[in-house]
This record gives C-alpha cells, structure tokens and sequence, in this order.
C-alpha cells in the first residue's frame, strides 16, 4: 500500500469538488483497495444533510466516492485520467445507524474492488466509526469510454 494522500490531491483525481467532495485523506492504497478517513460528516454545512441531519444513508455516498477516489489513483499511476462513471446499483447495503452528524472524531472507509471489466466496477465498501460498523455494501459503477 502506498502512502497518505490528503484533500489537496484528492481534488485533483475527483469530479466532486468543494464541500461535495466527502474524504479529507486517503489513508493507504494499493490496485485493489483504499482506506481513507474524513470529518466531513459533522460540517453544519454539509451539503447532503436535511432537516438538520445527516442521515446514514448518505454513507452510500461516502462508499460511492471512496471508488471515484481509488479509480483515479489508479489511472494517475499508470499516467492517465479516470473515465467519468455514473453509480447504477447499489447491493446488499446495510445501515446499522440512523443518522452520521452527532458522531465525534473520524469516519473511515475501506473499500475494495469485486469485480470490474472494461465499461463497468463493482466495489464493496465498509464504513465505521471508532471501530464501529456504520454501513456496508456493493456498488456498481458504469463507465463512459473517453475517444
């Protein structure tokens, strides 16, 4: 795995930008998989929260830009860019809170590739909070060719 890689950079790999970009750090990374942490999740501010809550569903969210995160480190280390994807299907989630913003300290994801071909990646992906799980799941993502 490789090292640390902080929000500056992970700006650079993303579509997602400003406060939409949900990950403050990339903790280690390999072809694989990706651990990264975040505190983004108690902002008042943060863009997905209503009613004054985030709720624990938008950890989808969370486990679907930790792949946008991995793709690009991926492509950047073979000297590209990744191809733009749009999130079509999400499995097997389970969310074992109801709301995120109340909880103190970081978040943290891992998140791992199951399957991928040449237009399309599905990912598993865990999210906990001092050790707790929070949510898990499968993502799938479809990619657009780039001429």
């Amino acid at each position: 795995m490789t090292d640390a890689i902080d929000r500056a950079r992970i700006l650079q790999l993303v579509p997602h930008q400003g406060d939409m970009c949900l990950w403050d750090a990339v903790e280690a990374w390999d072809g694989d998989s990706i651990r990264l942490r975040t505190d983004t999740h108690r902002d008042p501010a943060h863009p997905l929260r209503s009613g004054d809550r985030l709720r624990a569903l938008h950890l989808c969210e969370y486990g679907a830009q930790a792949m946008a995160v991995h793709g690009g480190l991926r492509a950047a280390a073979s000297g590209g860019a990744a191809p733009p994807g749009m999130l079509v299907a999400l499995r097997g989630v389970e969310l074992h809170v109801e709301r995120i913003d109340t909880l103190p300290g970081d978040l943290e994801c891992e998140a791992r590739v199951l399957v991928e071909g040449e237009g399309s990646q599905q990912y598993g992906f865990r999210i906990t909070h001092a050790g707790t799980l929070l949510a898990e799941g499968r993502a799938a993502v479809m990619l657009r060719s780039t001429p």
